[in-house]
């Protein structure tokens, strides 16, 4: 099955690096967390999203256009909620109060709760990618980067532009040390959403590790 999801993506890069982040937990030891990091924190929807109506596929298409094309960052933040919007809405009223319990858990720093409800999310509504990104995230700050892993691979299966896993998959590479690897992933990310937050200087500062510095 892991194949079959695998071969559906669009993007040789996404592929590359998911089949890499996969092979990744079973080759490194599951890095130690240094206490002195500043906090990790990964893309996330806004508060307050916007409406969400239409068919979900053009809309989705038309939003990654603008998204490319977008002036200035305030822009970018603006078409951002709105793609947001779009992956987080369901149809599922059950799914919809799970995700709303499962963030009010995340707030008060009850991972171990959230990870409950979104386990039930994702056995609910197996398509739901926000659902699966979610609980990547969950994992993420709980140091489980190995099933964080899992859950990312989950959402570029169903959706290989979403720019918030493509960072995560960046993120617990650099975790892992392996600096080529997550420069893939973040050079995906800004091809789809080129004013992310960070992630330029990121991809700045890889670029002249892993490849030097021009001359």
């Amino acid at each position: 099955m892991a194949k079959r999801l695998l071969l559906r993506l669009p993007a040789l890069l996404v592929a590359t690096a998911l089949a890499a982040a996969w092979s990744a937990p079973a080759a490194l030891a599951q890095p130690v967390p240094n206490p002195h990091d500043e906090p990790k924190k990964l893309p996330a929807p806004p508060k307050d999203l916007p409406r969400v109506s239409g068919d979900k596929t053009r809309n989705l298409d038309f939003l990654f256009g603008a998204l490319k094309a977008a002036p200035d960052d305030a822009s970018a933040r603006h078409v951002e909620a709105r793609i947001w919007a779009i992956w987080s809405a369901t149809q599922s009223d059950t799914a919809a109060l799970l995700m709303a319990r499962a963030k009010l858990a995340m707030e008060v720093h009850n991972l171990d709760l959230a990870l409950e409800l979104l386990d039930a999310v994702v056995t609910l509504r197996p398509d739901y990618v926000e659902g699966w990104n979610r609980r990547a995230t969950v994992h993420f700050l709980k140091n489980d980067y190995a099933r964080s892993l899992e859950d990312i691979r989950q959402v570029l299966a169903r959706e290989p532009r979403h720019f918030g896993a493509l960072t995560g998959l960046g993120m617990i590479m650099q975790e892992y040390g392996d600096d080529k690897r997550a420069l893939e992933a973040y050079r995906r990310a800004l091809d789809v959403d080129p004013r992310l937050e960070k992630i330029p200087d990121l991809v700045k500062s890889l670029t002249e590790k892993v490849e030097g510095r021009d001359i």
